[in-house]
C-alpha cells in the first residue's frame, strides 16, 4: 500500500509554507503580557495570501471555483498555519464551506461558496459549548414557525463560539422536538441572535451566541441525518492537525535552545535526561500524526472499519491533547526560566496548546465516546 500524499496534496503543503513563511508566532501580546489585551479580529491580510494562493478553497469543488481536495490536504494546511500560531479562521470556514457544499441547497452553495472561495465571505461553526458529542443536548432548540410552516426559528444560548464577532455566517447545531439534529446557516446580523464576548486560554476573543426566535429559512438549514456528526469530526481532526503543528514547532524551538544552551562547558541538549525528554516527545508527535491521519482518511474516504469513524476520531484527539499538552510542558521545563519570558513566544504556544487540548472535548470525553463504541461493537 501507498502511504505516501499525492502530488495535489503536497502541493496545498508547499504552497501553505510560502505563506506562512513571514508570519510571526508572536505578533499578537497575550493576556500575561498585557492584561485585558485580546486579539480584536484575525489576520486579514494573512487572509487575503490564503485566497490568493487557493487555500481557502482546498475542500470545494471546481464548479465552485475549488481545488476539489479532501480532508487530509487540509489538515495538511492547518498543521502548517499552527507551527506560526496563524490568527486565521481556517478550519471553520473550510469546514462549514465543505458543509455548504455537501448537504446545502443548491441556492446555499451558490450564493456563499463562489464567495466563501475567495475569502469574501467568513464562516464559522458554534461547536463548542453544550454540543452532544458527549451524550448531552444540544444547547439550541428548532421549531417550525406556526405562521409560516416553511421557517424554522431558533432558541438557546451557543458558547465558546470562535471568530464569532467577525464571521459573516455562523453555522450553528439545534435540536428539533422529533429528536432530530439540523444545522442552521445564520447570519451574523441575523435579528434575534446578540453575540457577547467570551475569551479563550489563548487571549482569542470568542463569542457567546444568544438566539431568540432566530427565523431561518428551508433554504439555509440542513436537516441531513449524520450532518452535524460528519462536521464534528471533521473540526475535531483539524484540531488534531492544529495540534501537531504547533508540538512540532515547540519541539524543534526546544532542540534549537537546548543545543545552545551551555551548562558545565557542555550544550544541555548532550545531557542524557534531557535527551531522553525530548525523544519522549517526539514519540507523542509521532503518535499524534499517525492516528491523524488515519482519522483524516476515514473522513475523506468514508472507508469502514471494525469502529465507527468516530472512533479513529476519538483516538486522534486523545492522543493530540495529551500529546500536546506533554510537549507544551516539557519546552517549558527545559528552556528554564527563559521559557516563562514574554518576549519569547514559548508562552504563546504554551497557551495556544492548552485551547487546542480543551477545544471540542478534552482527553477524557473521547476516552469516554471510544469506551462506549468498544463495549458496542465486538472486535474480531
Amino acid at each position: 500500500m501507498d502511504f505516501t500524499f499525492t502530488e495535489e496534496q503536497q502541493a496545498a503543503v508547499e504552497a501553505a509554507k510560502a505563506v506562512f513563511a513571514a508570519v510571526a508566532p508572536d505578533g499578537v501580546p497575550s493576556p500575561a503580557l498585557s492584561p485585558g489585551a485580546v486579539a480584536e479580529d484575525f489576520d486579514r491580510t494573512l487572509w487575503g495570501r490564503l485566497a490568493e494562493a487557493d487555500l481557502l478553497s482546498l475542500l470545494l469543488d471546481p464548479e465552485h471555483d475549488g481545488a476539489g481536495l479532501d480532508a487530509i490536504a487540509l489538515c495538511l494546511v492547518l498543521r502548517e498555519s499552527a507551527k506560526v500560531l496563524a490568527r486565521v479562521p481556517l478550519l471553520e470556514s473550510s469546514a462549514a464551506a465543505y458543509a455548504v457544499q455537501t448537504y446545502g441547497t443548491q441556492e446555499l452553495k451558490q450564493r456563499v461558496l463562489p464567495r466563501a472561495a475567495r475569502g469574501e465571505l467568513v464562516l464559522t461553526v458554534a461547536a463548542n459549548g453544550r454540543t452532544g458529542h458527549d451524550g448531552a443536548e444540544l444547547a439550541v432548540t428548532a421549531r417550525r414557525d406556526q405562521q409560516h410552516d416553511d421557517d424554522w426559528l431558533l432558541d438557546g444560548i451557543q458558547t465558546g463560539v470562535p471568530w464569532a464577532q467577525n464571521a459573516d455566517l455562523i453555522v450553528v447545531p439545534a435540536h428539533t422536538p422529533e429528536g432530530r439534529t439540523v444545522l442552521a446557516v445564520i447570519p451574523r446580523t441575523q435579528p434575534g441572535m446578540t453575540i457577547a464576548d467570551q475569551f479563550s486560554t489563548s487571549g482569542e476573543r470568542l463569542g457567546e451566541l444568544h438566539l431568540d426566535g432566530v427565523r431561518v429559512s428551508p433554504a439555509d438549514l440542513f436537516d441531513t441525518e449524520g450532518a452535524w456528526e460528519w462536521l464534528h469530526h471533521l473540526l475535531t481532526t483539524g484540531t488534531c492537525a492544529l495540534a501537531l503543528g504547533l508540538g512540532e514547532a515547540v519541539l524543534g524551538m526546544t532542540s534549537e535552545y537546548t543545543g545552545k544552551r551551555e551548562q558545565f562547558g557542555f550544550p544541555v541538549a548532550t545531557f542524557q535526561a534531557v535527551a531522553v525528554q525530548a525523544a519522549d516527545r517526539y514519540i507523542d508527535l509521532r503518535a499524534m500524526e499517525v492516528t491523524l491521519w488515519q482519522a483524516a482518511w476515514r473522513i475523506a474516504t468514508g472507508a469502514t472499519g471494525a469502529l465507527p469513524a468516530s472512533g479513529d476520531v476519538a483516538v486522534a484527539k486523545i492522543w493530540a491533547a495529551e500529546g500536546v499538552r506533554r510537549v507544551v510542558q516539557t519546552a517549558q521545563h527545559l528552556h528554564g526560566g527563559f521559557g516563562a519570558d514574554t518576549d519569547y513566544p514559548l508562552h504563546r504556544y504554551h497557551a495556544w496548546a492548552k485551547q487546542l487540548e480543551l477545544s471540542l472535548g478534552p482527553a477524557a470525553a473521547h476516552e469516554e465516546t471510544l469506551g462506549e463504541l468498544l463495549a458496542a461493537h465486538t472486535l474480531v
